[in-house]
């Protein structure tokens, strides 16, 4: 995969390639895979606007509502693994025309889902969109990181997942409109009861949307393919060997940042998962913002604002301070709206809940970058275990059985609990050192 991060206090030497990519030649590629974050945050977070649409379709509780977040996060378990290897095989720009492919066919089984109102066939179809954005993490990720300077890796995946947040942030727009702006159940009231006929026309509305995205989808893959991109050392073919060899005698297990690294971003995802599946079920409560599911999805609009935002101050501010120190403020702060979240009501709550927007930001490209720092020709595998870890989002279920059980508001001290384990990684765990010396040295 990816040539050698440089640990803490070593001075590797650098060649001709590194040295380019050192005065900025990568930015073009960067330019273009800033696309990409857009567009699978997008694809993402449309899924939030289709969960309370899916739970008035097919008369959902809580429970079943996460579930079918649950079946998305499941494919970054199962798929992972599997791209890494890949990747290794074809390399990363055969990989990332892979991925949009997949899901392009996803987003297409959605439109076949809403033709034949099939529960399952929804859940198999949001399985193969959630495979192939696995794909494209595991590739993107890793790849923004090393094009350039090691020092500025924080920085620089920060920079482009702000475009990841652009896409979240456009999406509840997009999806309000088109999704639940058209619905039956997007304009009752909380709790009504929809009519067989206004289920399958609510199920059907689902088409136009997910037509468009897999239009787009092509699209970019035919761009991505015939682009140069900057070649990694490491990626597909006899380079791919070579690092093979290369990482004979080396454990990840000996990198604290990594073994801690990954339940840190398996439990952030259950954060952030958390309050933006049940962000609008939570707004549209009498007692916190007594809305429509359609006006909630404006409220949610900001929620993923908060995040882009986020990402480019954090971006600047990493430029200037230790990435680890920004993740502990972050962390800190989000606790705290998290706790004023669940405790208070009306506008005081709802306004919490959005601004946990804000600190969420910077969590999962920063950890990510912590997380891999150092592991040298390792790299790959790190980033595959890393991404794996987005798994953690499957487990939402468990808020959703919480807000069944104890209410849907007190569910979210689970969410402040996860905070504090991100303050803890970004405090002690994300250190490197002795840990990061081969296996026998």
């Amino acid at each position: 995969m990816a040539g050698p991060i440089a640990t803490a206090g070593t001075a590797a030497p650098r060649t001709g390639a590194e040295a380019a990519r050192d005065r900025g030649g990568y930015r073009p590629a960067l330019s273009l895979l800033a696309s990409l974050f857009f567009m699978w945050g997008f694809i993402t977070v449309i899924n939030n606007t289709l969960l309370p649409h899916l739970r008035s379709v097919f008369d959902l509780d809580y429970t079943q509502t996460t579930l079918i977040e649950s079946v998305w996060f499941i494919a970054y378990f199962v798929a992972s693994i599997p791209a890494a290897k890949l990747i290794e095989r074809v390399g990363y720009q055969r990989a990332l025309v892979t991925g949009l492919g997949i899901m392009a066919l996803g987003t297409l089984g959605m439109i076949l889902a809403a033709h034949r109102v099939s529960y399952a066939i929804t859940l198999t179809a949001l399985f193969v969109i959630a495979s192939g954005i696995t794909l494209l993490q595991v590739a993107a990720n890793p790849y923004v990181a090393v094009v350039g300077p090691a020092e500025s890796a924080p920085a620089r995946l920060n920079l482009v997942q702000a475009f990841n947040s652009l896409g979240t942030t456009l999406a509840p727009l997009f999806g309000g409109y088109l999704i639940l702006g058209r619905s039956a159940s997007g304009n009752a009231a909380a709790g009504a009861t929809l009519t067989p006929a206004e289920r399958l026309a609510d199920a059907q509305s689902v088409q136009l949307p997910y037509l468009i995205v897999a239009v787009v989808l092509v699209v970019l893959a035919a761009v991505i393919a015939r682009f140069p991109l900057p070649a990694i050392s490491g990626s597909g073919g006899t380079t791919a060997r070579a690092a093979r060899a290369e990482r004979a005698g080396l454990s990840l297990w000996r990198h604290r940042n990594l073994v801690l690294g990954v339940p840190a971003i398996f439990i952030y995802l259950i954060a952030e998962i958390g309050v933006s599946n049940l962000f609008i079920n939570f707004v549209s409560q009498p007692e916190i913002g007594d809305l429509t599911h359609a006006q909630a999805s404006r409220y949610l609009f900001l929620l993923w604002g908060g995040m882009m935002v986020g990402r480019f101050v954090g971006s600047y501010l990493m430029q200037r301070r230790p990435a680890e120190t920004v993740l502990a403020g972050a962390a800190i702060g989000a606790c705290a709206v998290m706790l004023v979240a669940t405790f208070a009501t009306g506008h005081l709550a709802l306004w919490a809940l959005i601004s946990v927007g804000l600190f969420h930001a910077i969590m999962f490209p920063t950890i990510f970058t912590l997380g891999i720092r150092g592991l040298g020709p390792l790299t790959e595998e790190g980033a595959g275990l890393l991404i794996m870890a987005i798994a953690g989002g499957s487990l939402v279920v468990v808020q959703g059985w919480a807000a069944d059980r104890y209410g849907l508001q007190r569910s979210f001290l689970i969410t402040a609990a996860c905070e504090l384990y991100v303050l803890f990684y970004a405090l002690w765990g994300c250190r490197t050192g002795a840990a990061a010396r081969p296996a026998g040295a």
